[in-house]
């Protein structure tokens, strides 16, 4: 049996089983997935009737005399070979989709991202401020909301670090690409001899678990409050509203401090925890499985060097996919679709090139 098969044998179940009165009480629950499956059995459809009328025009062109008719069949028979690709493209992705484990226990409408200046000083933070306004700006242009969870700031106006959480449609799928080592490129302005630095910036993004996917033993986390020195002025600074949270079986260390009252960071802190260790579980996954396969998509290992920012050649260049752009500015304002797309028409061509819907 076909994986097309499977999937129309499956829509026909739940079809008939959604007909019964006594699964009324679990509507909610069987609508995700007979959306999912409609999807796929609408184009499955689709290939069916291309399938048909591909067969009926070869005929014509084997056998008819009519000269006109040949060549009306022929050219129409380019754009359904056109249609029929675009159709199997459409079904390998959305099968892909469903083996797709990053996305298991993951809340759609939140993401997570932490930014951490690594080598080269006070180049390095500087450079993570302009990655923090580079996602700032592209969330922004996709009417997303961005909201800073924790940050800690230099005097030159950079980040050591800076956690925020971006809301509204799905952008965990979009920014999952980002997770790595970020290189720059380029003469800083203290810089008088005109000499090139190369810095480096970390970027994790962390899939925000949805409602009870992962369990926190309270055993196992250490709170401690102190003075928040975020913003907000005296009224933060006078009393203990910064939480920073210590889970020991990790190891993982989070703070939190830019929300105004201590229950507040407190669950906040929480939610960045459960992040984190929803991003564990799903690292330590992905490196099961290259261990076992020696192949692996967009693992974002984070000692690997994903992008290079170029200042001199006005150049961005990703790694994982080795393609360029010279078009750095409108990058690190946001122009950030033709990156991404790209790195996932790469992750979907290998995630789908060994499926077969035909």
């Amino acid at each position: 049996m076909s994986i097309l098969e499977k999937i129309q044998k499956e829509y026909d179940a739940l079809m008939e089983k959604m007909t019964r009165p006594e699964s009324i009480t679990d509507w909610d629950s069987f609508a995700e997935r007979k959306k999912f499956l409609e999807e796929i059995v609408g184009e499955k459809r689709k290939l069916e009737e291309l399938k048909k009328r591909i067969a009926e025009n070869e005929e014509v062109i084997k056998k008819d005399k009519d000269e006109e008719l040949v060549s009306i069949a022929k050219e129409e028979m380019n754009d359904l070979l056109l249609e029929k690709e675009r159709v199997i493209s459409n079904l390998k992705r959305s099968i892909a989709r469903e083996k797709d484990e990053e996305s298991e226990g993951v809340r759609k409408g939140t993401a997570i991202l932490e930014i951490r200046a690594g080598a080269g000083g006070d180049e390095a933070s500087l450079f993570a401020a302009n990655l923090f306004e580079m996602y700032s700006r592209y969330a922004q242009s996709k009417n997303m909301e961005v909201k800073v969870l924790d940050e800690n700031k230099t005097q030159q106006k950079g980040y050591k670090m800076v956690t925020f959480k971006i809301k509204n449609k799905d952008p965990y799928s979009l920014m999952r690409y980002e997770a790595g080592v970020h290189r720059v490129q380029r003469v800083p302005e203290t810089e008088k001899g005109g000499r090139v630095h190369t810095s480096t910036v970390s970027v994790a993004v962390l899939p925000e678990p949805k409602k009870g996917k992962i369990k926190i033993n309270p055993q196992d986390v250490k709170l401690e409050t102190c003075k928040s020195s975020g913003p907000g002025g005296q009224y933060v600074n006078k009393r203990e509203t910064a939480v920073r949270l210590v889970h020991e079986p990790s190891g993982i260390v989070v703070t939190s401090q830019n929300e105004r009252s201590l229950q507040q960071n407190k669950e906040t802190a929480f939610s960045v925890l459960e992040a984190k260790l929803l991003e564990k579980e799903q690292r330590e996954r992905r490196e099961k499985l290259e261990k076992e396969r020696r192949e692996q998509i967009g693992s974002a290992m984070r000692a690997e060097k994903v992008r290079t920012y170029n200042f001199m050649q006005n150049r961005v260049t990703d790694h994982r996919i080795d393609q360029s752009w010279h078009k750095l500015e409108e990058i690190l304002n946001g122009d950030l679709d033709e990156i991404i797309n790209a790195l996932r028409e790469e992750e979907e061509r290998e995630k789908y090139k060994d499926i077969v819907v035909e």
